[in-house]
C-alpha cells in the first residue's frame, strides 16, 4: 500500500486514536500554543501534511479568526477536515505532495504534525528550507513530530514505553497491530540533526520546547 492508501484507511478512526496512540496528548499539541506570539487577529497559517485538521483545531483556539491553508495527500483524510471546518469560510484545501506543491503565497505561521517524520532526511531538509522561503519575516515554523534518539539504547526505552502504553489503553489488538504496521512507514531523524537543518535553512531561533520519550516540539522563527 502507498501512504496515501494508508491514511485514506484510518481516516475515519484517526483523531479519536490520537488520543489512545500518544501519551503526551495533551501536551503535544496544547504547548506549541504557547511558543506563538502573532501580533493580529488573522495570521495566514499553512498546515502541511494536515490529516484531519485536528492540529489546526488547537490553532484556532488562539487565533478563531485565522486563514488557514491545509495540504495532504489523503482525500479521506480531507474530506473529514471540510467537514470539521465547514463553517469557517476563510480556509483552504488542497489535496497533494506538500514537497513538490508550489505555493502562491506566504505564511505567518507553518505548522505540521506527525508528518514529516515520513520524508527521507534529504527531503526533510528541503522541506524546512521551503518552509523558511514561505514565511513571512518574524514568521514561525512548528513541527510537532517523532524524532530518533541518537542512542539505540534510549530509542529502546522510548519504544518499550509506547508499547506499555498502548497495551494499557483501550485499544484493540487489532488497532494497535494497525498502528505498527503504519510505524513501518516512519523515517523520523535525529532531533539535534534536525535543528541543524532548521539552522541552516537561514531560521534566526530554533529550539526543542518539548518532547516525551519520540515525541518532540520543534520550533523555528525567521
Amino acid at each position: 500500500m502507498s501512504i496515501k492508501d494508508v491514511f485514506n484507511e484510518i481516516a475515519s478512526k484517526y483523531d479519536k486514536q490520537r488520543q489512545l496512540l500518544i501519551p503526551c496528548y495533551n501536551d503535544f499539541y496544547t504547548l506549541p500554543l504557547e511558543t506563538l506570539s502573532y501580533n493580529g487577529e488573522t495570521p495566514a497559517i499553512l498546515d502541511i501534511g494536515s490529516g484531519t485538521g485536528l492540529f489546526s483545531s488547537f490553532i484556532l483556539k488562539k487565533y478563531p479568526n485565522a486563514k488557514i491553508t491545509m495540504i495532504d495527500l489523503s482525500d479521506d483524510m480531507m474530506k473529514i477536515a471540510k467537514e470539521r471546518f465547514e463553517s469557517y469560510t476563510d480556509f483552504h484545501y488542497i489535496v497533494a505532495d506538500y514537497s513538490d506543491y508550489t505555493f502562491n503565497q506566504k505564511f505567518d505561521i507553518i505548522i505540521s504534525s506527525l508528518s514529516i517524520h515520513h520524508l527521507s532526511h534529504e527531503n526533510k531538509r528541503k522541506l524546512y528550507h521551503k518552509c523558511y522561503e514561505l514565511l513571512n519575516c518574524n514568521g514561525y515554523f512548528i513541527n510537532a513530530d517523532q524524532v530518533l534518539s541518537p542512542s539505540d539504547y534510549i530509542e529502546s526505552v522510548n519504544l518499550n514505553a509506547l508499547h506499555e502504553f498502548h497495551k494499557s489503553s483501550s485499544l484493540s489488538q487489532r488497532d494497535i497491530e494497525m498502528a505498527y504496521e503504519r510505524m513501518k512507514y516512519d523515517n523520523p531523524a535525529p532531533l539535534f540533526d534536525q535543528l541543524q537543518w532548521l539552522t541552516d535553512s537561514g531560521f534566526a531561533y530554533v529550539d526543542c520546547v518539548y518532547k516525551y520519550y519520540q515525541f518532540c516540539v520543534l520550533f523555528a522563527q525567521k
